[in-house]
């Protein structure tokens, strides 16, 4: 008590004191009112001025995580063949994309970064992880889904990828099947004589059950890595590489991504702040006390 009364009777030498004290309470409270006001913060819908046109409000993907896929569809490969959904789920994950092979621009630009992000993965295709895409377009032949495969087996350029991409169609209930049980929705656009669709890639586990889902039309190598892993159950990597992966990253399902759990780092950050401002007080607090002896009482 001494101590600290001290500070307010003799402010010249409790300066430092002071200053070094509100520089380590700017220090702890600073991030915390950025993560406050970051992932507080509301968007703005009052900015929208123009509406979404009426077959872009009946796309778009809805997560279904947890939930399995029909794995007993039968479709179409490459080659014209009937085949199920689950000869592609054995023992490692599946990637899945919605798209059709006639599409003027978005889904050659999913399917051109997908295979982008997956070239910057360590693990190869058909070994580690295998690649599932299905035409939504019903319309759509095995002979289109031969070109596409070439195309994109030439392009991506990694051993094993045509054994590890696959790329099939359905007939019209089987595809309204599959896409409801993945959450994927699109809707023909009379107007523009094309397919309203969203855009994104989604992670199934071994067993077909929906994993992850990256949104987009740019996927984080990163990211993708983590829901490979995560998907696995660790048949991809050690169990040491998973705990180094998912260790610092959580993965965000509003979001379809991986982000540095910022919370959990502020929280310990905020532990040891605390604890080391106790310290440096208690410190302080002796010093001062050794400097300042009490006076003996008058005799």
């Amino acid at each position: 008590m001494n101590g600290l009364l001290s500070c307010y009777q003799k402010p010249p030498q409790c300066h430092g004191f002071t200053v070094m004290l509100a520089a380590l309470l700017v220090i702890v409270t600073a991030p915390l009112g950025w993560a406050q006001a970051k992932f507080t913060e509301k968007p703005d819908y009052s900015r929208t001025v123009r509406e979404m046109p009426d077959a872009m409000k009946r796309a778009g993907f809805e997560q279904r995580h947890n939930t399995p896929l029909p794995l007993d569809a039968v479709l179409t490969d490459e080659q014209g063949r009937a085949v199920e959904l689950g000869s592609f789920f054995t023992d490692r994950p599946v990637i899945v994309t919605f798209v059709y092979y006639n599409c003027p621009m978005l889904c050659n630009i999913i399917l051109n970064s997908l295979a982008d992000t997956l070239k910057d993965i360590a693990y190869q295709p058909g070994r580690d992880y295998r690649i599932v895409t299905i035409s939504f377009d019903h319309t759509e032949g095995h002979e289109l889904a031969a070109a596409k495969k070439a195309t994109y087996i030439d392009y991506f350029g990694k051993p094993g990828a045509a054994d590890g991409w696959h790329f099939l169609t359905g007939d019209e209930e089987t595809i309204r099947t599959l896409t409801e049980a993945a959450g994927f929705t699109f809707a023909w656009d009379e107007q523009r004589q094309d397919f309203a669709h969203a855009s994104g890639i989604i992670v199934a586990t071994p067993q077909g059950i929906l994993s992850h889902y990256f949104f987009g039309v740019v996927f984080s190598p990163r990211d993708v890595r983590l829901g490979l892993v995560d998907a696995s159950a660790g048949k991809i990597g050690s169990p040491l590489d998973r705990v180094q992966l998912l260790f610092c990253y959580h993965y965000d399902p509003s979001l379809g991504t991986y982000s540095l759990a910022i919370f959990r780092l502020l929280k310990l950050g905020g532990v040891i702040t605390i604890a080391a401002l106790a310290l440096f007080i208690a410190v302080s607090l002796r010093q001062e006390r050794y400097r300042n002896p009490p006076h003996p009482a008058a005799a």
